[in-house]
């Protein structure tokens, strides 16, 4: 059973950075599709960022491209999201996904596995 579990989340003041990481386990992911995702109170879930864990390629919501970094290391079976110039709009419960796939997924609904999500908290 495939299970992802966040962490890093926490308060940080406008200009800051945090880094969210992702540790999965119960597969092998070399050939998943990883993603993080977020979700504002009152809003909808939206896409972040995707990484496809073979070959690496990543893709960025345009809200957070050149802010916002995703990695993985796969000795860690960890991917990691590196959130630089935080805004207070970047506030939201940050999740991370997977699924099998061959190149990224930016899509919410196609992903199969989530974690619980972890807090980010931007004040200005």
């Amino acid at each position: 059973q495939v299970q992802l579990v966040e962490s890093g989340g926490g308060l940080v003041q406008a200009g800051g950075s945090l880094r969210l990481s992702c540790g999965a386990s119960g597969r092998t992911f070399s050939s998943y599709a990883m993603g993080w995702f977020r979700q504002a109170p009152g809003k909808e879930r939206e896409f972040i960022a995707t990484i496809n864990w073979s070959s690496g390629s990543t893709g960025y919501a345009d809200s957070v491209k050149g802010r916002f970094t995703i990695s993985r290391v796969n000795a860690k079976n960890t991917v990691y999201l590196q959130m630089n110039s935080l805004k207070p709009e970047d506030t939201a419960v940050y999740y991370c996904a997977a699924r099998r796939a061959t190149g990224i997924i930016t899509r919410t609904e196609l992903y199969e596995y989530w974690g619980q999500g972890t807090q980010v908290t931007v004040s200005s």
